[in-house]
């Protein structure tokens, strides 16, 4: 059974994964949000359904304040008032799932965190899924009041379950399935034995979003600039240094912005808001982006580097791993202006060294097995 929150990058490595684990014949359910879960999950799935009147709710809050908060404000939003609000509420539906089933193994996103109450309030052998690889690192390392207070507001959550307060509730001490690879998070920190790094899983369900494929210039390099969903509002003067960057550039620009954020841009750039983004990545050379986990190893499995300005929230751990490995630059998303951001384009197109580094990468990623990897360790994992 799994426990995702209502957010689309948390719940598609569970789809993928839930594919292979009921094609091997096992019986696959989710705990979640329909108005988020439902669209997402195989037609035919089971949904045990929470409230979808508090994640509307904190969702819009968290899409507002998303356009006016960055940094550490944007740190102490994500948790005060969106996650550690969203485990509260969680907790009496996924009890009622998990009494009413009584699943063999509970699989719980890093961020439902209501998954790992109920799981050590009710006893069950878990497991977790980090879906970025900034939740299994020590993001706050430089910052030890701010850890202090993070690990104050989880306390609290666990002993308002009636639970001792741990280290990383989020983490189960079973098995930790991590989304990613040692070559893209690095070889500085040491990982227990119970952490699986098994790479991106990548839904293959085909997506019908509509975009002009007939456009693609075929005798340019090809650019995608993205900055996500909830950052797409607030990327106005980003979108636009954008546009300045990559027009005097013999490339093809593809945006997934809003097209009155863009703004003009000549004729053979593409511009839609929503595009079907792993059906046009194999058409494109490089991705400026925000560091969000999804979009970077989307680039990063398709051997594409990257020109990240991270925003908030993982991003910025995101975007150093990137640039540690090689495979991309990173700027800053509030001060770039259109000359540098040219440069970084132009040395990631340019430049052998940052392709070669994706390269690696996406070796990585196709060594690590992805979604059938991370269904061989939930089918094999010997709960106590």
């Amino acid at each position: 059974m799994f426990v995702v929150p209502p957010l689309t990058g948390h719940v598609n490595p569970t789809v993928a994964v839930g594919r292979e684990l009921l094609r091997r014949g096992h019986e696959v359910a989710w705990v979640g949000h329909p108005g988020v879960v439902r669209p997402l999950l195989p037609q035919d799935a089971t949904l045990h359904a929470l409230d979808d009147r508090v994640p509307l709710a904190l969702r819009s809050e968290m899409e507002r304040r998303a356009r006016a908060t960055r940094g550490l404000a944007a740190l102490k939003f994500l948790w005060e008032d969106f996650l550690l609000p969203l485990a509260r509420s969680m907790v009496p539906g996924v009890e009622a799932a998990v009494d009413a089933v009584r699943p063999d193994l509970l699989v719980v996103d890093h961020q439902a965190l209501a998954g790992a109450l109920v799981a050590r309030r009710r006893g069950c052998c878990w497991a977790s899924f980090a879906t970025t690889s900034a939740s299994v690192v020590d993001a706050l390392s430089e910052l030890p009041r701010v850890r202090d207070w993070l690990d104050e507001q989880r306390a609290t959550l666990q002993r308002e379950a009636g639970l001792p307060a741990i280290a990383d509730p989020d983490l189960s001490p079973h098995a930790v399935v991590v989304f990613s690879t040692r070559a893209l998070v690095g070889d500085e920190e040491t990982f227990p034995a119970h952490y699986h790094f098994v790479g991106p899983a990548l839904s293959h369900r085909l997506d019908p979003t509509p975009f002009p494929f007939e456009a693609i210039a075929p005798a340019r390099r090809r650019v995608l600039v993205s900055l996500g969903t909830v950052n797409a509002a607030r990327g106005h003067r980003f979108y636009r240094a954008a546009v300045e960057a990559l027009a005097p550039l013999e490339v093809q620009a593809v945006f997934a912005a809003p097209v009155d954020q863009v703004g003009p841009v000549p004729d053979h750039w593409i511009v839609r808001r929503w595009i079907p983004q792993l059906r046009v990545l194999p058409h494109m050379h490089a991705v400026i982006g925000h560091g969000g986990h999804n979009t970077t190893c989307e680039a990063l499995s398709l051997g594409l580097p990257l020109v990240l300005a991270p925003i908030r929230d993982d991003q910025p751990v995101v975007a150093r791993q990137v640039v540690a490995a090689g495979a991309g630059l990173r700027v800053r998303f509030g001060r770039v202006g259109p000359a540098e951001l040219r440069r970084a384009v132009s040395r990631v197109l340019d430049e052998p060294g940052f392709s070669e580094a994706a390269a690696r990468i996406r070796a990585s990623f196709e060594a690590a097995g992805g979604a059938a990897s991370a269904a061989t360790i939930l089918e094999t994992l010997p709960c106590p």
